[in-house]
């Protein structure tokens, strides 16, 4: 099979095989289409990831952003919009925004992404408690330049705990029991997505797959959740009011409303407000 779109050619990459179920990924694509059908259909919500991608790759074109303009980028990252707000103080930014500037520095050099992850990660207590350091640094280079990284979430890959979205469709007779071998490295992502992508060009999906497949990645975790959420879960992801609630939430695309009001938290519980630039009602 031909590479496909978005495919980035890496000699050196730790490349696993995985063994991803048809019909899993049948059933979220069915669910994703079916879902989005009472919002405009899926095609509008393609067109708010693209959205969402250009915010991001216009403030972080030169770089590591001001305060101002990162504020609306960390309301549209889900698992790290309650937890960053401590560090979008004028006390703190500098440190945040040098170990940005950091990690985007030479992104074009995909060999060194996780040497930049590790890095930028290692800039923050090892606790429990800044786990969501790690999706911060996948969200800004997915988003920053979605061609070259693919989403690096814990939710779509946590090596560490063995769950994410390459456990929820790992064709396996008992899937719960199956002993995953790939690490949370670029190399995962990156196969992960080239597996997601041909299977949507199989079935008819030729533009903006990039997109799509961020769509179902997130709507294949959106099923965990409602199905088997636990507390964490529940408190970032409360009930949807519809069938891909939780796939808008995981993707940010419900970070601002109306009136710029947005799900950033600061470190007084108070909502950061940002201009008005909503992707989704």
């Amino acid at each position: 099979m031909g590479r496909a779109a978005g495919a980035v050619a890496v000699a050196a990459l730790e490349r696993p095989r995985l063994e991803l179920s048809g019909p899993k990924l049948g059933l979220a694509l069915e669910r994703l289409i079916a879902g989005t059908e009472a919002h405009g259909g899926v095609e509008r919500y393609v067109e708010a990831v693209e959205l969402k991608s250009a915010v991001f790759r216009q403030a972080l074109e030169h770089g590591a952003p001001e305060l101002a303009a990162l504020k609306p980028l960390c309301a549209l990252i889900a698992t790290a919009r309650r937890r960053v707000g401590p560090y979008l103080t004028d006390e703190r930014f500098p440190a945040l925004r040098a170990a940005i500037a950091r990690l985007l520095e030479g992104r074009e050099d995909t060999t060194t992404t996780d040497a930049r992850v590790a890095a930028f990660c290692r800039a923050f207590p090892g606790d429990r408690a800044h786990r969501w350091v790690h999706d911060l640094a996948g969200e800004l280079l997915h988003n920053a330049d979605p061609e070259r990284y693919p989403l690096m979430c814990r939710w779509v890959w946590d090596a560490e705990t063995g769950t994410g979205v390459l456990r929820e469709i790992w064709h396996a007779a008992d899937p719960d029991q199956a002993v995953i071998d790939a690490p949370a490295r670029y190399g995962t992502y990156l196969v992960l997505r080239e597996e997601l992508s041909q299977y949507l060009a199989a079935n008819g999906v030729f533009r903006d797959v990039l997109h799509y497949v961020d769509l179902l990645t997130a709507q294949v975790y959106a099923g965990y959740i409602g199905e088997q959420g636990g507390a964490y879960l529940r408190t970032d992801f409360s009930s949807p009011e519809d069938p891909v609630g939780h796939t808008r939430r995981l993707l940010g695309l419900d970070g601002i409303r109306g009136g710029g009001r947005t799900r950033l938290k600061a470190p007084d519980g108070e909502a950061f407000l940002v201009a008005d630039a909503k992707l989704l009602d």
